[in-house]
Order: C-alpha cells, then structure tokens, then sequence
C-alpha cells in the first residue's frame, strides 16, 4: 500500500490555508465541495511526494485539540481484493457510493480509527 493522504478537520479554512499554503509553501491540486456539509481542500509538496486533505465542516463545529483528525488514507492496485480481505476477517467497513468519482472503502482499526483504502487512480 502507499499512503494517500493524512485528513485533518478544520475550523476556518481560509486562515488554515494561509498556513499550510502560504506560510509553508504546499500547493492545492484540488478543492471539493460535498453537497452543503463539507469542502475538502488537497494539498502537496512540490514533489508531489504527499497529500494532507483539510476537511472544512460547514455546521460550524468546534474541536477540542486531538480530535481533528480524520483518517489516513492509502492507494491500492485492486480495491476488490482488499474487500474480500476485509470481509474475510468480518471486518466491518463501509464502501463509496456507486456513483462517486473515486472508489474506495472505509474500515476501522483495532482502535476505532477510520483507514480510506482507494483505487489507485489509473
């Protein structure tokens, strides 16, 4: 597997990307809004070499310090095989809707954390 991206939850996204993209220099390759409830915004070292997702609720929601953070993500060659894995073991997760633009699913560590496992994009 290759890590994805690592997601963190932010209260005010404009000031949060003068952060990381100002101050330290990350680029956004992409923003996505998700209906009313959230928008998420990618960010990258000039390699390329990772992502950090900064994940913006829209319901005004306030975190105590330790629980922005979302999940850690990772890419596979074949989602499919990771699902019957997961089943296997009678993990539970939850899969991306038929109609989302990339395929993944989630599943929880022995922890309670969220791990996203996507298609690798081709």
């Amino acid at each position: 597997m290759q890590l994805a991206h690592t997601m963190i939850r932010v209260r005010d996204l404009d000031e949060t990307l003068a952060f990381y993209r100002d101050f330290l220099g990350l680029r956004e390759v992409r923003r996505k809004p998700i209906g009313d409830e959230a928008t998420l915004v990618f960010l990258t070292d000039e390699r390329e070499s990772y992502h950090i997702e900064l994940t913006h609720n829209h319901d005004g929601r306030d975190y105590t310090l330790g629980d922005q953070f979302g999940h850690l993500a990772f890419y596979v060659d074949d989602l499919e095989a990771i699902v019957a894995k997961v089943e296997e073991h009678g993990w539970w997760y939850r899969r991306s809707k038929p109609e989302a633009s990339s395929k993944y699913i989630f599943v929880k560590d022995p922890n309670g954390y969220d791990i996203e496992i996507l298609q690798q994009p081709s």
